[in-house]
């Protein structure tokens, strides 16, 4: 779909604080929409003078729509919508014609200039499907008014309202509740809807002819609302905002925008919502995220008590390869508890794996019999990852890491084919191991790259009998449904590619 954005750049000589104000006009259009119970379509007038662009389009939630398909990058030449010409020309609000017919549907069009910097920079269209017209209740014409009194003042070039924007998500709708107060900040209408959400906070009787203001700190306590400057700005309908504030049992967001059509301030529309439930789901889920959060770090804990057990075994052992054995699981069980402690720490359940990665390396680096003689270092980032992929991952890297170290260097030696590393003790030289990383659409590429003596001769990973490259075959192929090779490295040592889908 075309943005507004592109329609402008393309077709008009709008300028960016145009562009802002009907982005503007855009953000708050659907409560116009709603009182007016009718579609709202944007268009703008062509550079050249040819016509009109559709740029924006707004359904009514409160009636049905007078558009059966979207309207929006649709061109309509002079003349063959005489109210769009006449609303850019005149200034003002068009109302005069006859229904139109779409699909078999009259159609009621009114067209509204929209006024900015002493301009008429675009026209609103409002159609309204006549099908579902009846006679008009209270709660309608007070709608109707209100939507009255809007569209005057976007003519006017005094809506949509500049500054503080609503910061919640779930600002209220017309649906929601609907008050209007006057001047002096009186209930002069309240929707029924409205009114059920006063009687939870407390009210007893109508909502009309209460100051909303007064009637607030009456039921609500000081500590649960805003400040008096904030709550006497939207509750008195004196500025376009909007806050939340409780009781005990009850939340609510109220929402107000002034309502000015002829410049001076006659009263304001003020919108309120019942939010208690959704408060209450949101405290849930704060919940049972630090729940989650908690169950990671004792999980982290109960391995690292693991780890020192079986540590604590293996230094009373002599056999060596028992004690080898047993050194192998602590890193395991190692490398799955950095994944658990670093979920512990994070707000969501997927983690920065280049973390995970990071620390692993250096573990490995510093407990094997090579520590301090062979360097390993990452290049590329692994991004995040789901926590069901990091855990059997993390167990991936440090095994196919140990095995790198293990076999491709000689412990009893000096490495005396390798040149001095920048850094490195005197007289002590050193192998380097790469951890080369690649995200490439929807699948993750990691290498191990060491340099060290390479792989036997004859060596198949189908003939292996290696625990390490077994645990670590069936975690890749099983569990992350992925690809492991291993074979010789480019200009000596050797190479394990892992190949994985990720989300």
């Amino acid at each position: 779909m075309t943005s507004l954005t592109e329609l402008v750049r393309s077709h008009t000589d709008l300028d960016a604080a145009d562009v802002a104000w009907l982005q503007l006009l855009q953000a708050d259009w659907q409560i116009i929409a709603d009182l007016s119970f009718a579609d709202l379509v944007l268009w703008l007038p062509d550079r050249g003078g040819a016509g009109f662009w559709a740029a924006g389009q707004m359904r009514p939630t409160t009636a049905p729509t007078a558009y059966v398909d979207d309207v929006i990058g649709t061109f309509v030449p002079v003349g063959r919508r005489p109210l769009l010409d006449q609303a850019l020309e005149q200034g003002r609000l068009v109302r005069e014609g006859d229904p139109e017919w779409r699909d078999e549907v009259p159609v009621r069009v009114e067209t509204i200039p929209v006024r900015h910097g002493g301009r008429v920079i675009a026209v609103v269209a409002r159609n309204t499907n006549l099908l579902g017209v009846r006679t008009p209740s209270r709660l309608e014409l007070s709608y109707l008014q209100t939507a009255a009194d809007l569209t005057r003042m976007i003519a006017a070039g005094h809506f949509p309202a500049t500054g503080q924007r609503s910061d919640h998500a779930d600002s209220p709708r017309v649906g929601d509740g609907f008050v209007r107060v006057d001047a002096e900040g009186k209930v002069v209408y309240a929707s029924p809807n409205a009114q059920s959400v006063f009687r939870r906070l407390g009210l007893h009787g109508d909502l009309a002819g209460h100051r909303l203001v007064d009637l607030t700190r009456s039921l609500v306590p000081s500590r649960r609302r805003p400040d008096e400057e904030t709550l006497s700005a939207v509750m008195g309908g004196r500025a376009h905002r909007d806050t939340e504030f409780s009781t005990d049992g009850v939340a609510l967001i109220a929402r107000s925008i002034p309502l000015r059509p002829e410049g001076e301030h006659i009263g304001a529309l003020v919108l309120v919502r019942d939010v208690t439930d959704l408060r209450r789901r949101d405290r849930e889920l704060i919940t049972k995220d630090a729940t989650i959060r908690e169950i990671h770090h004792r999980v982290k804990n109960n391995l690292q008590t693991v780890a020192a057990l079986l540590r604590l075994q293996a230094r009373r052992i002599e056999a060596p390869e028992a004690k080898a054995a047993l050194e192998e699981a602590v890193h395991r069980v190692g490398s799955i508890a950095i994944v658990h402690e670093t979920l512990s720490q994070a707000v969501e359940e997927d983690v920065d794996f280049d973390e995970i990665a990071d620390r692993l390396c250096g573990m490995v680096a510093e407990v094997t019999a090579m520590a301090g003689r062979v360097r390993i270092r990452r290049q590329g980032s692994f991004e995040r990852l789901p926590s069901e992929t990091a855990t059997p991952l993390a167990m991936v890297l440090t095994e196919v890491l140990q095995n790198a170290v293990e076999h491709g260097y000689d412990a009893d030696r000096s490495l005396q084919h390798r040149s001095p590393e920048p850094g490195d003790p005197e007289g002590e030289e050193s192998g380097t191991i790469t951890v080369e990383v690649a995200r490439r659409g929807d699948r993750l590429e990691v290498a191990v790259v060491d340099d060290g003596r390479g792989l036997p001769d004859g060596f198949t990973l189908d003939g292996s009998t290696n625990l390490g490259l077994s645990i670590v075959r069936t975690l890749v192929e099983s569990e992350l449904g992925g690809r492991l090779t291993l074979g010789p490295a480019d200009g000596g040592g050797t190479r394990a590619g892992i190949d994985l889908p990720v989300e």
